[in-house]
């Protein structure tokens, strides 16, 4: 069954944070258990909430999910089990026709991600020394 794109629904939280969760696993290494708790725990309550989110599924189960929120892609996350298989750039396609965006925020201690987004024509334009959270990882502001 072909890729399909949907709005998520509050019912979509539970999986839309498996998928988080096995991403942020995959690729977030430098994130303290402490830390890793803390962000599963409020992004159900504070940012899915808040945000238009849209599901890439496949056979009706979700695989990824991504927001965006006044021009800047606010997450895009992948399940691990299908990661590298090209659902994040039709993901990232499917986000730019909905609702364009032009920047996009990276961790620093996420290389993978950054090469992502710089594939996709994203150039680095500044640094902040803390996260939206105020922890201590350093982002990467990146435009087209």
């Amino acid at each position: 069954m072909p890729l399909q794109f949907r709005p998520a629904e509050p019912e979509d939280y539970f999986r839309i944070m498996e998928i988080w969760e096995s991403a942020v696993k995959a690729t977030h290494h430098f994130l303290t258990e402490e830390d890793f708790e803390y962000y599963k725990r409020i992004i159900p309550l504070e940012y899915l909430p808040v945000l238009e989110i849209h599901l890439v599924t496949e056979n009706e189960e979700a695989k990824g999910f991504a927001a965006v929120a006044e021009g800047n892609l606010e997450m895009l996350f992948i399940h691990n089990e299908v990661r590298g298989k090209g659902l994040g750039k039709k993901l990232y396609q499917m986000m730019q026709e909905q609702t364009p965006f032009t920047k996009v925020d990276v961790n620093e201690q996420n290389p993978q991600a950054i090469g992502f987004y710089e594939k996709l024509g994203f150039r680095k334009t500044g640094r902040s020394e803390k996260d939206g959270s105020g922890k201590e990882y350093p982002v990467i502001h990146m435009s087209l």
